[in-house]
């Protein structure tokens, strides 16, 4: 039985590359491809792939709060994180979202294909560089506390990354299906939260926090 494959990809030349080369393999087959967190949550959950590739910087749902709503919903969908950052933050915050392995975007194809491969099998797969970084980080007591980060709801995530992208709370309403007057009470408690108090510093926090790449 053939691995189910989803790709979430927002460059194009890059998604529909790895398609092409994803698709030359007997034991894969790729049931879709997103270009952006939300539709990745959504394909998800019509498609049931077996493993997500999921990056992190994503408009409109960054990869890690895509990852943590599809793990959430699925226990039988893994996902894989194909980033540039290399960072123990975003690691780190992949992994408590759900994660089951990373690898950096300079990763050769042959390792790709033996992280998806590992991950549809239930094992964790981490690059090297990765998992060293890791452990160092535990090693030297320095691994960062996701305290502040779980201090907003996966929602108020939501609504933080849609305000740092500049959506007004009219679109925003439309995305996430809410009352507009309920997504001004989310931007409430989330500059009340954070003690920031307008968009250009939750916009400053947001992109320090990797919620999004602007």
């Amino acid at each position: 039985m053939k691995i189910r494959v989803l790709l979430t990809e927002d460059h194009h030349v890059m998604r529909d590359g790895l398609k092409s080369l994803l698709e030359q393999q007997t034991d894969i087959a790729v049931v879709g491809a997103a270009d952006n967190g939300r539709m990745a949550v959504k394909l998800a959950r019509e498609l049931s792939p077996d493993v997500v590739i999921m990056d992190i910087a994503m408009p409109e749902l960054n990869g890690i709060e895509a990852t943590r709503q599809i793990t959430t919903k699925s226990r039988d969908t893994k996902v894989l994180i194909l980033s540039m950052h290399a960072d123990s933050h975003f690691v780190s915050g992949a992994v408590e979202a759900g994660a089951s392995g990373y690898l950096m975007k300079d990763c050769s194809f042959d390792e790709l294909l033996s992280a998806i491969r590992s991950v549809a099998q239930g094992k964790a797969y981490f690059s090297s560089d990765i998992a060293g970084n890791i452990i160092s980080e535990y090693i030297g007591g320095n691994v960062n506390d996701p305290a502040e980060r779980g201090r907003l709801s996966s929602r108020e995530r939501e609504v933080l990354q849609l305000l740092a992208e500049g959506k007004s709370s009219a679109q925003i309403a439309v995305i996430l299906g809410l009352h507009e007057r309920t997504v001004d009470v989310h931007r409430h408690k989330i500059m009340k939260k954070l003690d920031r108090h307008n968009v250009a510093e939750l916009t400053k926090y947001a992109v320090r926090e990797g919620l999004t790449s602007l």
